[in-house]
């Protein structure tokens, strides 16, 4: 057997891993997951537009925060970073090895899948911290941490570059989430013949609206890095806790915000139909 026969056993073996079991498990609960934070931060969106919010985070610290606070809630959380380890495994694998489907080789796909990994392993270690006690972690503030990065990027050389392009490209993903998310193409990831049409309806219902606020929230948060980096000013960038709270400043007051929650608490259903239907 020579080198390049051995490799590409190597290789085939690797792949066939990669679409184990074990993997489709972790992302299946890793969409699971990805709902519950999202239902949850639609839910503390709804109370800030209102009554305020009562001092709660509508982020993902919020949500982890007010896990804590249910019975069991350690028990949960430490549930739902193994969920979220899971889908950050699963990213990985697509990195690796392609995606599911007949372009999911393409190099631009397994650069997404890349990134993902780096932000649900990130987001898996905060949830997991917090649930270890490092409260400081998972439970801190989106919008501190947003200005405490912008304003450290801001220092460097050509740190307004930075920031700005960096705003434009959060905005950009926004915008392309809302338009996929309305042309429906999150069809073709998922096992739609096995769905009813009650099912198929109740889908497309929770993709389109929950993607489209997804979208306008991405959008609006690359928005405010823009301005920070146009003012030279930290104080601009916000995390998703006071993007969310600056729907309410628009002329149809609150009612923006009721939206753009609904749609969050869409989303997080429409997760739920991804760890059921998606194709792994």
């Amino acid at each position: 057997m020579n080198t390049r026969s051995v490799a590409a056993q190597g290789r085939g073996q690797a792949r066939r891993a990669a679409n184990s079991t074990a993997v489709e498990a972790g992302a299946r609960a890793g969409f699971g997951a990805r709902g519950i934070i999202y239902v949850l931060v639609g839910a503390l969106a709804l109370q800030i537009a209102f009554s305020g919010g009562g001092g709660k985070q509508a982020d993902r610290g919020g949500a982890i925060a007010e896990i804590s606070e249910k019975p069991f809630g350690q028990i949960a959380l430490w549930l739902l970073g193994i969920g979220l380890v899971g889908m950050a495994l699963w990213r990985l694998s697509e990195a690796l090895f392609g995606q599911a489907g007949p372009d999911g080789d393409k190099a631009s796909k397994r650069a997404m899948a890349a990134g993902r990994f780096v932000f649900y392993g990130f987001a898996a270690y905060s949830v997991l911290s917090f649930a270890a006690g490092e409260s400081g972690s998972g439970g801190g503030s989106s919008d501190q941490q947003s200005q405490d990065i912008t304003a450290k990027v801001l220092g460097w050389p050509g740190g307004q570059w930075i920031v700005g392009i960096g705003g434009i490209a959060v905005a950009c993903a926004g915008i392309w989430i809302a338009v996929r998310a309305i042309m429906r193409k999150y069809h073709k990831h998922l096992k739609m013949t096995e769905m009813s049409k009650k099912v198929r309806r109740a889908l497309d219902i929770s993709g389109v609206l929950g993607g489209t606020a997804r979208g306008a929230v991405f959008a609006t948060a690359g928005g405010f890095a823009v301005a920070a980096a146009v003012q030279h000013d930290p104080d601009q960038s916000k995390g998703m806790d006071d993007t969310l709270r600056s729907f309410t400043e628009t002329p149809v007051g609150p009612w923006l915000l009721v939206v753009i929650a609904v749609g969050l608490v869409a989303f997080g259903v429409f997760s739920w139909f991804n760890a059921r239907y998606r194709k792994v």
